[in-house]
């Protein structure tokens, strides 16, 4: 068969999360409970920012726009395959996939940038505050998010165009629940070591330099609460950072450890499992954890909802 020839394979049979007919029901129930708690909760988080006026700062325009692309980023995956759980035919058309891979790239670019951004933003609120407002101007908010935008859409261009220039002659059945790249080079006949250079290096750095950011800028946030003098303005502090950094650390580390890897190492039972944290559980989680446990979210929430009452 020709290498260049691969359209040889038209739709894709989607395996799904798991084979055992006995866990599907459950399993839809369960993933559509997260993603309707996924749904409401970004959504009310991007609502509440837009409806209160004293919430128009820097660090809730960069938590709108993770709101958006979190919905973005589990709507990608997860109406197909709850979809899935309860049909018997799996499949997605070839373009289907193309697009869903795509979009799947861009938007999980896009959260691992927006992560790093927001560290920034709270490294100068706490770091440099006399200053931040100089510091984070409007102008910038939106430069640094339009450059996430740009930096994602290319990552995720790179990826797509690698990953669909292949030859596909092999299978067309995909050990898991979305188009990726790792399960997709896997049916592959053409030869994949630049795909796997493209993964490792461009992904690789991409999201190492942003995990630096955050790193970095964490290590700044707690040398300065480190100074503060009141025990209990720490342990605040101290337990809205933590909940954040495990938040960061949870979901670039299935990141790295699903990308940045030879072929050969690659486990794909063990990769759907991981992959359900940064595709469905984080962006659930995600209103709660920068949000809910916020005083001035709360306050607000409380303020609109007797509005509304």
């Amino acid at each position: 068969m020709g290498e260049s020839n691969h359209t040889i394979v038209s739709e894709f049979i989607l395996l799904g999360l798991t084979e055992d007919p006995s866990l599907q029901v459950p399993l839809f129930i369960f993933f559509l409970l997260v993603y309707i708690i996924t749904l409401v909760g970004n959504a009310g988080i991007m609502a509440l920012i837009k409806f209160t006026p004293h919430l128009h700062i820097p660090m809730y325009f960069f938590l709108g726009n993770l709101s958006f692309v979190d919905i973005c980023y589990s709507t990608d995956t997860t109406p197909n395959m709850l979809v899935n759980f309860l049909s018997e035919k799996k499949t997605i058309s070839f373009r289907g996939c193309v697009t869903q891979l795509f979009l799947f790239f861009f938007t999980g670019s896009m959260e691992v940038f927006l992560l790093a951004v927001m560290a920034y933003d709270r490294y100068a609120a706490i770091c440099n505050p006399l200053l931040y407002a100089t510091i984070m101007t409007k102008q910038k908010s939106i430069s640094l998010v339009l450059g996430a935008y740009s930096i994602a859409l290319f990552n995720a261009l790179l990826n797509t165009i690698c990953t669909f220039k292949l030859s596909f002659c092999r299978s067309n059945r995909i050990t898991h629940y979305y188009c990726d790249v790792p399960p997709l080079l896997k049916l592959s006949c053409s030869d994949t070591s630049l795909n796997e250079a493209v993964l490792f290096f461009v992904v690789g750095s991409l999201t190492l330099i942003s995990l630096s950011f955050v790193v970095l800028s964490y290590a700044y946030i707690i040398s300065a609460i480190l100074q503060i003098k009141s025990s209990e303005s720490r342990k605040k502090a101290f337990s809205t950072c933590s909940s954040h950094f495990v938040c960061v650390t949870l979901f670039f580390g299935t990141i790295l450890f699903m990308y940045i890897r030879p072929t050969s190492s690659y486990s794909m039972d063990q990769d759907r499992v991981t992959s359900v944290f940064y595709t469905a559980i984080i962006p659930m989680l995600n209103p709660l954890i920068y949000s809910l446990r916020n005083n001035e979210v709360k306050e607000a929430f409380n303020k609109l909802k007797q509005n509304l009452c």
